[in-house]
């Protein structure tokens, strides 16, 4: 950090009124990994945070760094042990809301906080080490588990049932997972093997002929939730689009979450290359998981900045919602929209906000004639794979309950999240304040879209 203001003759600022702006990673430098760089970085980062205390209740990161200082002999950052900065990274979920809603201090502020890539610096150093337990390590690799569960989707999703208390309990041991946490299901007909299904494409949708869109499914679409998937190919052959298929590796967040920017850089190199053809043609990549549409937008920029696929990717990629609400307002969406009953709780995801793009999903659903649409702009809490594990799963539940609250206080008949794993969090936070208070099923609002068009709504 550079104090020096001669070169402006500006004074420093105590805030910053200018858009904030992310460097890249330097996660290829032996610097990066220096932990003695790390914990002088962490302390001054630390000493800004400390003394402005303006995000202390965004998630559990900031109340232990700020308790630790309290409760530390001068009330300095400078007490803070090993152990305090562990704690400290352990509570980042990597949502981003800290840099994007919150801090004053974000670049170009001099100041340059940017308190999340810290925290990822911190768990690059400790991946690098050999850190990383064997169970997260495993726990982390979609297209492996995916593709193994698959054929044998019903016995993995009765074995990791919560209910199921006697293999949940081996399960819950060795992978470190909390009891009541729930865990995704797998499917065995992947969104691969269903979008091989001819769709009526609708001539009359004055989108007919007007877009090139490649559906990149996910690892979550594909092997978890693959109605979430037909949803989007009904909606867009509806609307007179008909999408490719693409699926060529998962985004890699559940890599970056614990640090192993070399496997993140593998993925984002692989997806780029394979879909730089089509973008060349001219198609659009629609995401349809808010926390892959953010890799590929703005995280594998930064962590390969030079690498023209991944820039193309990034320009070419939309969110679904931010897509589908640009084809409304140019070339309009298809008519056929009828009105959901009960009314639909959307709550908009921490991954959906870092985009900046603003409340596209709420723009969306709200484009369906008479239905009542609650917006919750909140943190759900779950954190991917941070909030199933013992050691934070009741921490997120805490961090959600708001959002589970308010879900409650509104009552509508549906639930959605534009983050899947969002919306099964809010129903267990609402089972836990209210039992039997919540929707059997929660859903994503492409589904919502979906129903609003006359689509069998499906829970498989």
């Amino acid at each position: 950090m550079s104090n020096d203001t001669t070169k402006t003759n500006t004074p420093p600022r105590e805030g910053s009124l200018d858009a904030p702006t992310r460097h890249p990673i330097p996660w290829q430098t032996e610097e990066f990994y220096n932990e003695e760089a790390f914990d002088k970085e962490f302390l001054r980062v630390a000493e800004v945070c400390n003394s402005c205390r303006r995000c202390f209740n965004l998630c559990d990161s900031f109340p232990i760094l700020f308790d630790r200082v309290d409760e530390s002999e001068n009330f300095s950052v400078d007490d803070l042990t090993k152990q305090d900065i562990k704690d400290t990274v352990d509570g980042c979920t990597l949502c981003d809301m800290c840099f994007l809603t919150k801090c004053p201090y974000v670049p170009p502020h001099e100041f340059n906080i940017d308190f999340p890539h810290l925290m990822l610096r911190y768990r690059a150093i400790e991946h690098k080490k050999g850190k990383t337990s064997f169970a997260d390590s495993q726990l982390v690799k979609t297209d492996r588990n995916g593709t193994l569960a698959r054929p044998v989707a019903g016995i993995v999703n009765w074995a990791t049932n919560k209910k199921n208390k006697r293999v949940r309990t081996i399960i819950n041991t060795l992978g470190d997972i909390h009891p009541e946490a729930e865990l995704p299901k797998f499917n065995s007909h992947t969104l691969k093997a269903r979008a091989k299904k001819p769709r009526e494409i609708n001539r009359e949708a004055p989108a007919f002929g007007m877009r090139k869109i490649a559906l990149y499914a996910t690892c979550f679409a594909n092997y978890n939730k693959p109605a979430i998937g037909e949803a989007a190919l009904n909606v867009l052959a509806q609307n007179g689009i008909e999408p490719k298929f693409v699926y060529p590796a998962c985004c890699g967040m559940p890599e970056l979450e614990q640090g192993n920017l070399d496997q993140v850089a593998a993925n984002a190199r692989k997806v780029s290359r394979e879909l730089r053809p089509l973008i060349a043609e001219g198609y659009t990549i629609m995401s349809l998981v808010p926390s892959c549409s953010l890799m590929l937008k703005f995280e594998w920029p930064l962590i390969l900045p030079n690498d023209e696929d991944v820039k193309a990717l990034s320009a070419a990629t939309m969110d679904f919602d931010q897509l589908l609400v640009d084809i409304s307002k140019n070339e309009g969406l298809a008519k056929g929209l009828k009105p959901v009953k009960g009314g639909v709780t959307l709550h908009l995801s921490c991954h959906s906000r870092a985009q900046n793009i603003g409340q596209k999903s709420a723009e969306l659903l709200k484009l369906i004639p008479n239905t009542d649409v609650s917006i919750i702009e909140r943190c759900s809490g779950h954190g991917g794979t941070w909030g199933i594990k013992k050691e934070h799963h009741e921490t997120a539940l805490k961090i959600g309950k708001p959002v589970a609250r308010e879900a409650l206080k509104v009552h509508n008949a549906f639930v959605a999240s534009t983050c899947p794993l969002a919306s099964d969090h809010i129903l267990e936070g609402m089972e836990k304040q209210q039992k039997g208070s919540a929707p059997a099923h929660a859903w994503h609002p492409i589904e919502i879209l979906a129903m609003a068009y006359g689509f069998e709504p499906q829970t498989d």
